[in-house]
């Protein structure tokens, strides 16, 4: 049933705390009246996991999937009432006094019981231990065995995979009533039934209610100011669709604004709130040969980038809107117009969709089904899955950040490459049960089965949607991106990220040694610090192992700079006009445990230098260059804006990152969502050896700056290449730095008289909007700083890599 927020004369109360909970041995209570005999009771807080409660106590926390766990607390309520329990992990049996009312079996769904009280009565929930079941729960023999997740067992059980990958997220049980547990008073109407759809189409928003109910008032369906009332069909149930004129479209906030709009039904003098919808159409572009992946919004094909979403609280599973905000706001100013919710995960909660519709970021929805074999055959884990899809897709039936529903992740690749065949890998799941349910309740948007899929093989990136590691894991060179003709990479270039220059570098250089927090494969031989550090000698051509001796300070800020650099690179590859790529998501939004994790936002909140090199390669207005060799280089400028914008283009090579050898300007004209590419070669009029291809003589120049300029003169965006790679510059810069404030608040003013590369700001007490950015002489940079805390005036270091300080502020 859709989702309903409120309901006028309905009563609810959050059952949140007091909660106390004690852990037992397997099967030692039965019964409340036997765990009322359990010692070492621990508050805790409802929505919240067992490890989160042990761990605000000080007590250890592991292994908890080896014991039943006891949660208890006490309700007050008279008259008949409905407990609902959003979500309990995993294998729950709940009591209200002495009397058992409902029993559980999946993490993923929500519950409504009908109770009736007079008065107090104690509410117990134990969640059963896990491990005992994996042990005895008999399955049909799987095809595949995914090297990733040592409990083979879970793939039978309805529960998260997050804590279950050794190398990938800390060791942790989810355990707990880690949703909601709410109370409420009997409706005035009760609804058996409600369906919502909503859509966009040829410049007119459209919504429709389906519901069954046991009224004889016509419901009245009510968005934006506007009135209809649902007309009764055979059978009692009523319906009706509305169309609204001039309502304006909803958009990834890359490409415009995100208007919504309250929706609500009308019984009588009952009021249901039924929360806000954004009218946009999305459709997929398969492109000219039916191979490709691309969505098209409003008529508007939309180029999709951001990252993979993991978790905002990890231990605790917080679902709060003050816990997604802030990694979402940093999503967004981060340039990301979509996020994947990988099928290694949870389902967010609801107002992690209401944040996304409200910021403009589309969400790549997994089902939460990753690498195993799933046993589908088995009828009562086929009923679940049911239930779990439809209570999940129905509840976000009028989210319009939903842009993608896909089976899974890994299900088929893993299968593939353990040796199933292709045409064998066909599973119900996955091509009639969940395609199904997305066409019965977001028919709006599009069904993958799988990600990756749509290759010869599951994990070919040059059709379907690919997860692309030929630039990271896989260790090939730069031009890989392009070759490899990728269509749309749901994950890509993982790496280990260091957190920030702000942070301690001690500390950082101390986690590089233990290599503490860097994620692994279960059993391979290699991470990702490896990875990081193969594309440092390439960039750099130096010896990471030999630097990291000798100049540890030099090694942390080239290891900080290499991933952005890669990042900015291969996005450069994908976002040009000619380029057969419809989007990148990179692996990971946010780490789960300090250290070098793959996230761009780090454990604390705070992006690191690889989110700020995604900024620069995500903006709407953009130019970047590439090196076409012999052809010289080529300026890619996108316009993703509705409204055209005068810009002028410059394009400067420096000697010594200082003089300039060649300096050109030309004035033109960005159509509406347009995306072209120009030679150096035509801007220059004439022959210079740009990318350093011909060799004919000694190099005149050591690197190209190309500034992208709007009509006032202030930078929109800056791209550089090295033709003699990023080690040719030894420079001593003279950088200046001030301070000031006006109506929008701080911002540092910086000016150099030679080329700086991947410069660093040091401010503990204020996050600067950009950072690791090459500093070249010309104009000023401004750069706007946010207060990370209470500090009232910015006060820092600007410092080159190796921990030089240039200038102070």
């Amino acid at each position: 049933m859709a989702r309903i927020v409120s309901t006028s004369g309905q009563a609810v109360t959050q059952i949140h705390e007091p909660w106390r909970i004690a852990r037992s041995p397997p099967g030692a209570c039965r019964t409340p009246e036997q765990a009322a005999q359990l010692r070492d009771w621990v508050a805790a807080r409802v929505p919240g996991t067992t490890a989160a409660a042990l761990i605000e106590a000080g007590l250890p926390h592991e292994n908890l999937n080896d014991y039943d766990v006891w949660w208890r607390a006490e309700i007050e309520a008279t008259g008949p009432q409905i407990l609902c329990f959003e979500g309990l992990a995993t294998l729950a049996e709940v009591w209200l006094d002495h009397q058992s009312i409902l029993t559980s079996q999946s993490m993923f769904l929500t519950h409504e019981v009908e109770i009736a009280t007079h008065g107090r009565h104690a509410l117990w929930i134990v969640f059963r231990a896990l491990n005992p079941l994996l042990d005895q729960k008999k399955l049909p023999r799987a095809r595949w065995r995914p090297r990733m997740i040592p409990k083979q067992g879970l793939r039978g059980v309805r529960t998260t995979l997050m804590g279950q990958m050794p190398g990938w997220t800390p060791p942790v049980d989810s355990v707990g009533p880690w949703r909601p547990i709410v109370l409420l008073s009997p409706p005035p109407f009760e609804i058996r039934r409600l369906d919502l759809k909503s859509g966009y189409e040829n410049g007119r928003g459209w919504l429709s209610a389906s519901l069954e109910v046991a009224t004889d008032t016509p419901p009245v369906l009510v968005c934006d100011g506007r009135r209809l009332a649902l007309k009764q069909a055979a059978g009692g149930s009523y319906g009706g669709q509305m169309t609204l004129a001039g309502v304006k479209p909803w958009w990834p906030h890359t490409h415009g604004d995100q208007p919504l709009y309250q929706v609500f039904l009308e019984l009588g003098e009952t009021k249901i709130d039924l929360g806000h919808t954004g009218f946009r159409q999305i459709t997929v572009d398969r492109g000219p040969d039916g191979q490709g992946f691309g969505l098209v919004v409003n008529g508007v094909p939309i180029f999709c980038r951001g990252a993979c979403w993991t978790s905002a609280e990890v231990v605790g599973l917080s679902g709060g809107r003050e816990t997604y905000k802030p990694l979402l706001k940093l999503a967004q100013s981060g340039g990301m117009n979509m996020l994947r919710m990988s099928g290694t995960g949870v389902y967010e909660g609801a107002a992690f969709y209401d944040l996304c519709d409200e910021l403009g970021i589309l969400v790549w929805q997994d089902f939460m089904f990753a690498n195993f074999d799933y046993p589908i055959a088995d009828q009562g884990f086929a009923v679940q899955v049911a239930e779990e899809v439809a209570q999940f897709l129905s509840a976000r039936q009028l989210s319009p950040c939903l842009a993608v529903l896909c089976g899974g992740s890994e299900v088929h690749q893993q299968g593939a490459m353990l040796g199933v065949r292709p045409e064998a890998l066909a599973s119900p799941l996955f091509d009639e049960i969940l395609p199904a349910a997305a066409q019965a309740w977001r028919p709006d948007i599009a069904y993958v089965p799988n990600s990756p899929s749509g290759g010869a093989l599951p994990f070919a990136v040059n059709a379907g949607v690919g997860h692309y590691y030929g630039v990271g894991a896989y260790l090939r060179p730069l031009d890989d991106a392009r070759r490899a003709e990728v269509r749309f990479a749901t994950e890509c270039l993982a790496f280990a990220n260091l957190a920030s220059g702000a942070d301690n570098a001690e500390t950082d250089l101390q986690a590089i040694m233990e290599r503490r927090g860097v994620p692994r494969d279960l059993g391979a031989d290699w991470d990702f610090q490896d990875v990081r550090d193969h594309y440092l000698a390439l960039l750099y051509g130096i010896d990471p192992g030999k630097l990291r001796r000798d100049n540890p300070d030099l090694y942390l800020d080239l290891a900080r700079a290499t991933s952005g650099e890669v990042m900015e690179s291969t996005f450069a590859e994908w976002r040009r006009a000619r380029s057969p790529c419809a989007g990148g998501l990179v692996w990971t939004l946010q780490d789960l445990m300090p250290g070098a994790g793959w996230g761009v936002i780090d454990v604390k909140g705070e992006p690191k230098a690889a989110w700020y090199a995604l900024k620069r390669a995500f903006r709407s207005v953009q130019l970047a260059l590439t090196d076409e060799g012999v052809n010289g280089l080529a300026l890619h400028l996108t316009n993703e804006m509705p409204q055209s914008i005068e810009v002028v283009v410059e394009l400067t090579c420096l000697r010594d990152g200082k003089t300039p050898v060649v300096s050109v300007r030309r004035t033109m004209t960005l159509s509406p969502r347009s995306a072209l590419e120009i030679s150096a070669f035509e801007l220059i009029g004439r022959f210079f050896d740009i990318t350093y291809a011909y060799r004919f003589g000694p190099p005149g120049h050591d690197v190209t700056l190309a500034r992208l300029l709007d009509a006032d003169g202030a930078t929109l965006a800056e791209a550089f290449h090295f033709p003699l790679g990023r080690s040719a510059l030894t420079t001593e810069p003279l950088v200046t730095a001030s301070i000031a404030r006006d109506e929008l608040g701080w911002f540092l003013t910086l000016s150099t008289d030679h080329l700086v590369q991947s410069l660093q700001i040091h401010d503990r007490g204020f996050r600067p909007d950009d950072d690791g950015f090459h500093l070249a002489p010309g104009p000023d940079k401004r750069i706007r700083m946010s207060p990370r805390g209470n500090c009232e005036t910015p006060t820092g270091e600007i410092r080159a890599p190796g921990g030089r300080i240039l200038a102070r502020y």
